[in-house]
C-alpha cells in the first residue's frame, strides 16, 4: 500500500492481505469493524479487493478485551510480508525495550519496507521498535499523554488516523473504519469508499485531519454552537487559562450570555466547567505519566503546587500526592 495511487485500481489488481497482530486484550470489536469492512467492500467491488488474516506468535488463539479467546489464522512470521500488517492492541503496554519480543519481531519484519501500523495502542510497540521515528502518527486519545511522553521523537497527534510514508496507525474504536475506507480510497476510488461508508451507515468519510474527540459531542449542549466553540477554547488553553469574559469575547457572545448557556445545558458556571476540564486533565496525566505533579499542575494552569493540591483535594478528596500513592486513580 505504500505509495499508493488515487485513482481506481485495475479491474486485475491481486487482493490486498491485511495480517492483524493480535496482542492480548485487544479490542474485538476494532477486528470485528475491520472484518465487516473488507467483507462491504469485496460484496459492493465484486471481487476480492481485500483478506483479512488474523495472527498471534504461536498460533494459538488470544484472549480479547471482552476475555473471549479469538481464534487466529496461523502464527506470525517476521520473515513473511503482507499488504498491511497491524498490531492490534488496546491495554498500556510497559516500557518497552528492544528486547521485547513484540518489539524484536517488529523490527525485524520492518525490514520488508512494507506497510506497517498500529491500532489503540499498537503504536507503542511500533515506537518502541524505532519505526516511527520524524513520523505521524496517533494512538487512543485517552492514551497520548503517555505516548508522547514516552516517545518524544514521534510527531504524536490527536487525529483519526495518520498515514506516514508507510506507517500506519489510528486511534481505534469506529476510527478503525475510517482508516480502512481511507486506504480503499486511495486504491479504488472514493465511489466504493462512499458506498461502503452507505452500507456501514456511517454519514460521511472522515479523513485524519478530523480529531477524535469533539468537546460535548455525546453531551447535553452538543448542539449548542457557541458552547462548543466555548470548550474547544477552554481545551485548547489549559496551561494558561483564559478568562471568561475572554472567553465570550472569543465566541461572539456577551459574559451573561456564556454564563447563560452553560447553566442551561451543563449546569454550572465557565469557571467551574473550566476548572474540572483542567484537573480531569491533571488526573489522567498523574495516571499515565511520571511527570512530577508540581509539572503536572503548572501545565494544567495552576500557579503554584499547594494551589493545584488543593483545588485537587477540594474536587477529589484526595490530595495529587495520595491518589499516586494508591498506584491507581478510581474514578
Amino acid at each position: 500500500m505504500a505509495g499508493a495511487p488515487t485513482h481506481p485500481a485495475n479491474e486485475t489488481q491481486p487482493a490486498q492481505t491485511i495480517g492483524l497482530l493480535l496482542l492480548p486484550g485487544f479490542s474485538l470489536g476494532e477486528v470485528g469493524l475491520l472484518s465487516d469492512g473488507v467483507a462491504e467492500v469485496n460484496a459492493l467491488a465484486e471481487a476480492v479487493r481485500y483478506e483479512l488474516k488474523l495472527y498471534s506468535f504461536d498460533g494459538q488463539p488470544v484472549v480479547s478485551n471482552l476475555g473471549r479467546a479469538q481464534p487466529v489464522d496461523g502464527a506470525f512470521d517476521p520473515a513473511v510480508p503482507v499488504s498491511a500488517l497491524l498490531v492490534m492492541a488496546a491495554d498500556v503496554p510497559p516500557e518497552l525495550t528492544p528486547g521485547d519480543t513484540t518489539v524484536a519481531a517488529l523490527s525485524l519484519y520492518a525490514r520488508h519496507r512494507a506497510v506497517i501500523g498500529g491500532v489503540h495502542a499498537g503504536a507503542f510497540w511500533l515506537a518502541a521498535a524505532g519505526l516511527l521515528v520524524g513520523c505521524r502518527s496517533t494512538v487512543h486519545w485517552s492514551l497520548l499523554d503517555l505516548f508522547i511522553e514516552r516517545h518524544p521523537n514521534v510527531i504524536a497527534t490527536p487525529s483519526l488516523f495518520e498515514l506516514d510514508r508507510d506507517r500506519l496507525s489510528c486511534g481505534g474504536g469506529v476510527a478503525v473504519a475510517d482508516m480502512l475506507l481511507h486506504l480503499v480510497a486511495r486504491l479504488h476510488g472514493a465511489e466504493l469508499a462512499t458506498g461502503v461508508a452507505d452500507r456501514l451507515l456511517l454519514d460521511r468519510l472522515r479523513g485524519r485531519e478530523d480529531r477524535q474527540r469533539i468537546p460535548l459531542r455525546n453531551q447535553p449542549g452538543g448542539t449548542q454552537p457557541k458552547l462548543v466553540q466555548a470548550v474547544t477554547l477552554m481545551e485548547a488553553n489549559l496551561e494558561e487559562p483564559l478568562t471568561t469574559d475572554e472567553i465570550a469575547q472569543h465566541v461572539c457572545v456577551s459574559r451573561r450570555q456564556l454564563e447563560r448557556l452553560f447553566k442551561q445545558h451543563l449546569d454550572r458556571v465557565p469557571s467551574q466547567y473550566y476548572l474540572e476540564l483542567r484537573l480531569n486533565r491533571a488526573r489522567q496525566m498523574l495516571r499515565q505519566t511520571s511527570k512530577s505533579i508540581i509539572q503536572i499542575g503548572l501545565s494544567c494552569g495552576f500557579s503554584s503546587g499547594p494551589h493545584f493540591s488543593s483545588a485537587y483535594r477540594n474536587h477529589f478528596g484526595v490530595t495529587p500526592r495520595e491518589d499516586r500513592q494508591r498506584g491507581t486513580v478510581r474514578d
